[in-house]
């Protein structure tokens, strides 16, 4: 028997109290053979890694923004089911936190991001770091191994397939880097300047010797004024940038304001919607795995600036 009380969480610094309902004394049983991942890129590895007899599920699918993620009760059913969960950490998944840090009591949750070398990532405060590690290929080849470190210990019968499927789906990131870097390269350096809907880019800033900037905070849940709004349409006039990104998981609204402050000043400007930044595309699609949202991102990218 599974049994959860209501819980009441105060979030620092927002001042915002959350209540979580988390499905009251119902009996669900744990299956051997099923793994849950938090976000869509996770999935993608774990899919890609596990032995065949694994059912790999997720719970945030196209478009869901992880920052404001809200349970159902699937959601919970399906985290109760689970043997592994495999999250990304770093708070990524915001309101899921105390959540996942209860479970982790009962079950193996493999949390990512905090697995990582903290001298790789990019610190946000004196506690906190930038979650969004998928945009650096070296660093989210870091998190492959940590999930296949984590499968072997799980089902060291499958040791051995584990292993191949992973130095796999390696080469397979590699080949993406090399990808990437070549379609870089078309684009003048003067010119490698990046305004999206939220900093969520800032990894991929520093591997390819990108400028980046947003109209948004590392988390969605950041709000933003007026005056934001001027300081990019500004930054953007003095600088001559040729267009501006919306990301899938967040509305156009914000953007949209700042083509409109650009046009206002004589200038015309692209504006760009479908870059993957906290969600892939739908799964059945080339978007909706890690390594296509990637390649459609850096096509968008490049294709723009150019």
């Amino acid at each position: 028997m599974v049994c959860y009380w209501i819980k009441r969480i105060t979030i620092t610094g927002n001042f915002i109290s959350l209540i979580l309902i988390l499905y009251a004394c119902r009996e669900i049983r744990e299956d051997e053979s099923y793994i849950l991942a938090t976000t869509g890129m996770l999935y993608d590895i774990t899919k890609n890694i596990s032995p065949n007899f694994l059912k790999v599920d997720y719970l945030m699918g196209e478009g869901v923004d992880p920052h404001l993620y809200k349970f159902s009760q699937i959601d919970l059913q399906k985290l109760n089911k689970s043997t592994i969960i495999v999250a990304n950490g770093l708070h990524l998944e915001g309101k899921m936190n105390y959540v996942l840090k209860k479970i982790s009591k009962k079950k193996m949750v493999v949390s990512v991001g905090d697995s990582l070398n903290k001298n790789f990532l990019i610190p946000i405060s004196s506690t906190l770091y930038d979650p969004h590690i998928w945009f650096d290929i070296n660093l989210w080849k870091e998190c492959v191994k940590v999930v296949s470190n984590n499968l072997q210990l799980k089902y060291p019968l499958y040791k051995k397939e584990i292993q191949e499927k992973t130095q796999k789906y390696i080469i397979e990131l590699e080949r993406l880097q090399v990808y990437t870097k070549k379609r870089i390269e078309e684009i003048p350096e003067k010119q490698r300047v990046l305004i999206t809907s939220h900093d969520a880019f800032r990894y991929f800033e520093k591997a390819y010797n990108f400028q980046v900037k947003a109209l948004q905070g590392i988390s969605t849940t950041a709000d933003y004024g007026l005056k934001d709004i001027k300081e990019l349409v500004d930054f953007i006039n003095e600088n001559n940038i040729k267009a501006i990104f919306v990301e899938t998981s967040l509305p156009t609204k914000g953007m949209e304001a700042v083509l409109k402050g650009v046009e206002t000043k004589g200038k015309t400007i692209q504006l760009i919607e479908g870059l993957y930044s906290d969600a892939m595309g739908a799964f059945g699609t080339p978007e909706g795995t890690y390594i296509g949202m990637y390649k459609s991102n850096i096509d968008k990218i490049v294709e723009a600036l150019k």
